[in-house]
């Protein structure tokens, strides 16, 4: 599928695709993909399990490098960059939520949103004031001090979310953030990551297989057969 262009996009795929050797063969897993991101764009890419979801997610956000094809961010081409230079370009404009949270267990609330900022190298002062600030959108200045070890499951997933928008990147890339959330909690942590759209024009690419969360996200895109189709909730099955 070809998209039509986006004025000024965040993000320009042309031609990617991804494959992988398996018991003597290639499998393309993506093939050919063109597509544009727009700032503040919300997209939910939706498709069957193992079509290859998690994987152009990670292409995305530069933990896995395309087999074919191009991945430009704001008009460069990431893939031209160093090891060095990719990892600073996803600790400044890239945020991650992922199902499993990944968080610290050992460390409190704050300590884990601050990490991001500390691996950057900004000050610990100013990173603790912003941690501050983030866990306060969360809902959850008064877990703070807490190890995440502690938390229930919906607590660490909003310490996920301010962990991933602490330093405020333009793009937020949640690979089945609600999955392993009841639905009352998987709402509430939806709606923060809304609200951050809303407010602060964040880009969300959310994989799901939520169809409440791709309804949401309002523009769905199908994996299917190695390509993305324009299409909705449904055609995950058609």
């Amino acid at each position: 599928m070809s998209e039509l262009p986006a004025a000024n996009p965040l993000v320009e795929i042309r031609g990617l695709g991804r494959s992988f050797d398996a018991g003597g063969g290639r499998v393309e897993v993506l093939r050919g993909l063109d597509l544009d991101i727009a700032e503040g764009d919300r997209i939910a890419i939706v498709g069957q399990s193992g079509v290859g979801k998690s994987t152009l997610l990670h292409i995305l956000g530069t933990l896995d490098h395309p087999t074919t094809g191009t991945l430009c961010f704001r008009g460069e081409d990431v893939f031209d960059r160093s090891r060095e230079e990719l990892a600073a370009l996803r600790g400044r404009f890239l945020g991650f939520v992922f199902q499993f949270h990944h968080l610290l267990p050992e460390f409190s609330a704050i300590e884990n949103v601050m990490m991001p900022g500390l691996i950057q190298g900004v000050d610990p002062g100013q990173m603790r004031v912003r941690s501050e600030i983030m866990l306060q959108d969360v809902d959850l200045a008064h877990r703070a001090e807490q190890a995440v070890g502690k938390l229930s499951g919906g607590e660490r997933q909003r310490v996920a979310v301010a962990r991933a928008l602490v330093l405020d990147p333009p793009l937020i890339l949640a690979d089945e953030p609600t999955g392993n959330l009841d639905p009352s909690t998987g709402d509430q942590v939806a709606e923060l990551l809304f609200e951050m759209n809303r407010t602060r024009g964040t880009t969300l690419v959310v994989v799901t297989h939520s169809r409440r969360m791709a309804d949401r996200l309002g523009r769905v895109l199908v994996l299917k057969e190695g390509r993305l189709h324009t299409g909705d909730f449904d055609s995950t099955v058609a």
